[in-house]
């Protein structure tokens, strides 16, 4: 059964094969293309290992919510 995690988990590694094909195409924007495509496989992988997981900003922003 999926889970809304592994949806989004999904997407995101959609989003990635999206910015790879972009930067493949457009060379002036391929390095900012390939960074954007490893941040969200990065989060794609948090979510699959953690899907409850915080994520700590180093705010107060995070404290004032609890």
């Amino acid at each position: 059964m999926a889970t809304y995690a592994h949806l989004a988990a999904k997407l995101l590694r959609d989003a990635a094969t999206f910015f790879r094909n972009v930067g493949a195409q457009n060379q002036p924007l391929k390095e900012q293309m390939d960074d954007n495509a490893s941040v969200y496989e990065q989060v794609a992988d948090l979510l699959e290992k953690d899907p409850m997981g915080i994520l700590d900003l180093g705010d107060d922003a995070t404290a004032k919510k609890k």
